[in-house]
This record gives structure tokens, C-alpha cells and sequence, in this order.
């Protein structure tokens, strides 16, 4: 929306709620977000959430001020990537909200009315957490629709990476690392820069006193890990952000980097461990599915009932490769009876890779939407593959994608934070 939209919805915004201000301190907008607002409530419940979170981590609570500026920056984001959801046709029906929901319930080993209950005595009310959930789900699609799906790995990248030094010797090598950064807007001005600096200076000073990397993250770090303590996990040499990923080589267990600059501000990374990782078995799926693809003449909602109709029959105790020689649309699999053959990690476009990882063996899944339209599988069988060159490119491959994701899906998310329209009523009551 223009400039001239913004103002006048930020200014209805707070004709709203005017009059009940007035009369008590009820819930009240703190910041308005484009088209959206963030309530007071809802930064409540986060900050609490988030204490809960770190004071079972055992992490040093960093003052109220400083969590607030991290939670709300996380909320600022969600609204934002929401609203982009939203324009670009992305919706979350509610039967695959209902098998996510299930789905996680099931790795935690509770069926669903035993997870409410668990829900319930956590604070958590269940709507509160389906919608949540529904939320993270879209936020994911359109990650996948605007970042994942435009990453490419050439063959040359595959193939100097099969070359280099850490796949002669030591590409079992692992690294957790953790990472502070000071950021710098895509349009700052000098001065912007220069307090940047400063911040990112007197951090590191603090880290050289003696203070505790995991606290100053939490505390002055803007990075998307900022209240996991700036952790980002274990990673593969080649996973490693290619910004720093020669500094983290090179870094002693327990070392603070310098300073390093890149167009989005200032990092500080901290090699927290290394180790050596276990040989790794590629896994496969033996499995077939059934495509329904919307067209010109088959509607979303048509294709969707159709492939719903299709799981009936087929948990009716129809033959999936009959169904599928005469329903799927994808021809090249249905003349095989849907046949897709053995499927390694990486193969299959995200959505349809999740719920092939967490459909059992004979187990025909639900109906599930990825872009190609709306499936129904079956795993097969599951097998350990080792020992090709075949495999060899396919985890090269796997490797240099989620590092290009990674680094992309940061680059996206600060071009949308810039380019929003954001203010803040934070002192308002």
C-alpha cells in the first residue's frame, strides 16, 4: 500500500481504540505493520513464553528492555512474511493443519487428546496453538515459494566442491558455531553506519572483557538465532555461510573472531565445537503416489476433492496402481502404477519430502498440496545406501542447496523488513 494508505489505516488504528483507552488500560497496538498491527497481548505472551524458554535453559535473563526489542522484531517479521503470504495466494487448509498437528503429536509419542492436555498445562490454549501452527506453515510455504524454489546448484559447484580439501581428508568434519550480528539497513545513512560500528566495537570489547557470548547475544545481536543465544547448530564445513566460513576453519574451539563486515552489518562468530561426524548411511524410500494437478478446467478445490476422494477408495482397500494408471496426472510414474522408485534426501521438493519421512511403511498418507498439485503416497520399503558416486553428488548437493537457502532467506527477509512500513506506538497507553 502507498504512503498515503499507510497513514491513514495507522491513523484508523488508533481512532479505534481511542475511546476504550480512555475509560481503563485495556489491550492497545504497539506497533502498526503495513496493513497489520502487533497488540500489547501478544508481546506479553511472547516475553513470557521466551522467559519460560531461558530460564529452563538455564540462560542469564538479559534486562526487560533488550528481550522486548528482540520479541518484537520477531513479531514485526512474522507479521510482514504473513501479509506476504497472504497476497501471494498461499492458504493452509484446515485438513493439513488437522495431519501437521497430528503429525506432531505423533513424534512426541501422544495421541491428540493426550498433547491438549499437555498443551493445556504449559498456559497453552490448543486454538491459540493450532493457529500458531498454521502460521508457521504458511510462513514456510512462502519461504519455499519465493526462496527454496530459486536456488540452483550447478554441476561445476558440485564439482569443485567434491574437489576441495575438505572432501580429501576432512569432509566428515562438523562445527557448531554461534553468531552475533550488528545489523546495517539496505538504506542507511552514515550515521546509521557509523553507530552500527560502534555497537558492533563496543560488543566485541565486552567479549574480550570476559562477558558471556551466549548473554550478548541474546542481548544486542539482531540475527534470526538471537534468543537461541546466537546458536546456529551443527554444521557441515560446506554449510557453513560462505562470509565466514574460512575464519571458522581456521578458529580454535572456544575462539571469538574479529569483527566481519558484510552489506548487511557487522558478525562476530565463536566456534563453540568441532567434531568428527559418524558415517552416515544415505536412506531411501521405496514409494508411489498419485498426482492431481489443478488446470483450466479442474478448479484447486476440485483437484483437492478428487485426491481426497482417491484416499477413500484407497483406504477402502483399492489398488493404488490401478488408481493411479487411470487418475494421476503425473503420466511418467502412472504408467509404472505411480512407481517413483527408490527416493534419496533432497530428490523431492520440500513438502513432499515431510510427509515421506513420516509415513510408515504400507501407510497411505493423507492428502498433501506441494506445487505441482495435490498428492497421495505410499511408502514401500526403506533402505541404508552407501558407497557411490551417485550418493556422493546427491549429498554435495543437498549441502551447497541449504547453505544457498540459508543465505538467501536471510538477504530476502532483511529486503521485506526495509521495505515495509513500520511505526511504533510503544509508548502509547
Amino acid at each position: 500500500m502507498d504512503i498515503h494508505t499507510r497513514k491513514l489505516f495507522s491513523l484508523l488504528c488508533g481512532l479505534s481504540v481511542i475511546g476504550a483507552a480512555n475509560a481503563m488500560d485495556l489491550d492497545h497496538i504497539i506497533v502498526v505493520v503495513d496493513e497489520d498491527i502487533v497488540m500489547q497481548s501478544e508481546l506479553d505472551s511472547q516475553m513470557r513464553r521466551v522467559r519460560d524458554q531461558l530460564r529452563q535453559q538455564g540462560a542469564a535473563l538479559p534486562p526487560t528492555s533488550v528481550l522486548e526489542r528482540q520479541i518484537m522484531e520477531r513479531l514485526i517479521l512474522q507479521k510482514i512474511q504473513l501479509q506476504r503470504a497472504a497476497e501471494s495466494g498461499v492458504e493452509v487448509p484446515d485438513d493439513r493443519l488437522e495431519a501437521a498437528i497430528a503429525d506432531i503429536a505423533k513424534k512426541n509419542q501422544l495421541n491428540l487428546s493426550q498433547f491438549k492436555e499437555i498443551l493445556q498445562s504449559d498456559g497453552y490454549q490448543f486454538n491459540e496453538f493450532r493457529e500458531q501452527i498454521r502460521d508457521e506453515i504458511m510462513i514456510a510455504s512462502l519461504r519455499t515459494r519465493e526462496v527454496d524454489r530459486r536456488v540452483q546448484v550447478s554441476e561445476s559447484e558440485i564439482n569443485n566442491y567434491l574437489s576441495n580439501e575438505f572432501n580429501q581428508g576432512s569432509s566428515d568434519l562438523e562445527f557448531r558455531i554461534s553468531h552475533i550480528l550488528i545489523s546495517i539497513p539496505a538504506s542507511a545513512t552514515a550515521e546509521e553506519q557509523r553507530e552500527a560500528r560502534e555497537r558492533a566495537d563496543s560488543t566485541m570489547r565486552r567479549l574480550r572483557d570476559g562477558e558471556n557470548f551466549s548473554d550478548l547475544a541474546i542481548a544486542v545481536s539482531d540475527g534470526q538465532n538471537a534468543l537461541e543465544k546466537g546458536d546456529l547448530g551443527w554444521r557441515r564445513a560446506e554449510e557453513i555461510p560462505s562470509l565466514f566460513g574460512a575464519t571458522v576453519r581456521e578458529m580454535e574451539i572456544g575462539a571469538i573472531s574479529n569483527i566481519i563486515t558484510s552489506p548487511s552489518g557487522y558478525h562476530i562468530i565463536k566456534l563453540t565445537e568441532r567434531r568428527r561426524g559418524d558415517e552416515i548411511l544415505v536412506e531411501q524410500t521405496l514409494a508411489r503416489h498419485i498426482l492431481i494437478s489443478p488446470n483450466e478446467l479442474v478448479s484447486e478445490q476440485e483437484s483437492h476433492n478428487r485426491c481426497k476422494q482417491l484416499k477413500i477408495r484407497l483406504d477402502g482397500g483399492d489398488d493404488f496402481a490401478v488408481l493411479a494408471r487411470t487418475n494421476s496426472d503425473d503420466r511418467s510414474s502412472a504408467i509404472e502404477g505411480g512407481d517413483l522408485g527408490w527416493i534419496s534426501k533432497g530428490q523431492m521438493v520440500p513438502e513432499f519430502e515431510e510427509v515421506l519421512l513420516y509415513t510408515e511403511i504400507g501407510e497411505i498418507s493423507h492428502p498433501f498440496r506441494t506445487e505441482f498439485g495435490w498428492h497421495v503416497l505410499q511408502v514401500m520399503d526403506r533402505r541404508s545406501y552407501d558407497g557411490t558416486d551417485e550418493v556422493k553428488r546427491a549429498k554435495a548437493r543437498s549441502a551447497i542447496r541449504q547453505r544457498k537457502k540459508d543465505e538467501r532467506y536471510q538477504s530476502w527477509l532483511r529486503r521485506l523488513r526495509d521495505e515495509a512500513y513500520v511505526e511504533y506506538r510503544v509508548d502509547e497507553r
